[in-house]
């Protein structure tokens, strides 16, 4: 497996975890690198929010030295507020500083931010160029193919991004138009890893070894970042990298093995955020680790209903049985 530098930091592999608003906490964060993943991004943080102090944005900050290495994604469009902020904040335990220009919430897009800035390279170049002057660390940014279909300009970017100063672009191979949906588009990667010199990160519909090994096929990138396939799947980094390895593939975790990752996961969310807060919040991870088993739809429900972590916990004592013993 291949390691992947980055400016000045050296990950040890290149699979990365991709940033997920509302999925890569400091937990779900702590379970995927200790299954393999090389670097860990954050969920995005607003360039405004640190700017205006909010108590929420700080909770969002939290990095734990379990999962070094890490990157931190801001997201923002006004490059003195970006840069500012990102000088603020550099003493924190991050190694690497993710520019976000390819989110495409509607109330991130609305507001400029985020894939919004695919339509006006220039001022996504002042972006970038000023937070690499304002900082040491080296500074990423991640894109999309385009805004839509007829503006499909990631290799635009990518050299904006390149002679602005960025270590490194990762490409989300669909547009914003598409959000999640249809397939990633791998050429535009091949495309955007022709154009520049700068490690290029490969984005969109992996899910296994296979899928790494043929996206490095069929483009040339330099890392590969995992994001839904993540998703109630920590494993997948384990995986993929023993397949990418040894050319074989490890047998799924049978449900033992995810009964105990997760209640070893609401553990460590109830500890950060609190029993309210982490029981609710670990519903939503409780229905991806679950999907696909027998029963799962049944067990949702059950899940969806617990309010106390003792519940939570029991009900997934059960899922062996429950399940009827198959893995997932």
């Amino acid at each position: 497996m291949n390691s992947l530098q980055i400016g000045n930091v050296t990950l040890e592999n290149n699979l990365i975890l991709a940033p997920m608003a509302g999925v890569t906490d400091l937990p779900f964060r702590i379970l995927c690198k200790e299954q393999g993943a090389g670097l860990i991004c954050m969920e995005m943080v607003s360039a405004k929010g640190i700017f205006y102090n909010n108590k929420n944005t700080e909770e969002l900050l939290r990095i734990d030295e379990a999962e070094h290495p890490v990157s931190l994604q801001l997201f923002g469009s006004d490059p003195g507020i970006v840069s500012e902020m990102a000088k603020r904040i550099e003493d924190r335990p991050f190694a690497v500083l993710d520019l976000n220009m390819g989110c495409p919430a509607p109330k991130i897009v609305n507001n400029g931010d985020g894939c919004a800035l695919m339509k006006k390279p220039v001022l996504a170049g002042e972006i970038i160029e000023k937070t690499v002057r304002a900082i040491q660390k080296p500074v990423t940014v991640k894109i999309r193919s385009g805004f839509d279909e007829a503006h499909k300009n990631a290799v635009e970017l990518a050299r904006v991004a390149q002679e602005s100063g960025a270590a490194a672009v990762i490409v989300h191979g669909r547009t914003r138009e598409q959000f999640y949906s249809g397939k990633a588009d791998w050429d535009m990667i091949r495309q955007v890893k022709e154009a520049v010199s700068v490690p290029v990160i490969g984005n969109g519909d992996l899910r296994s070894g296979k899928d790494i090994e043929e996206m490095h096929r069929l483009t040339g990138c330099d890392g590969f970042m995992v994001g839904r396939g993540a998703q109630g799947n920590p494993w997948i980094f384990r995986e993929m990298l023993h397949y990418l390895n040894f050319h074989e593939e490890l047998p799924a975790p049978s449900a033992q093995e995810i009964a105990a990752m997760i209640k070893r996961h609401a553990k460590l969310l109830i500890e950060l955020k609190g029993e309210y807060t982490g029981v609710r919040e670990m519903r939503k991870h409780a229905a991806w680790y679950t999907s696909g088993c027998r029963n799962s739809a049944k067990l949702r429900v059950r899940i969806n209903q617990v309010e106390k972590i003792e519940d939570l916990l029991a009900l997934f004592e059960e899922l062996p049985s429950y399940t009827g013993g198959e893995d997932k």
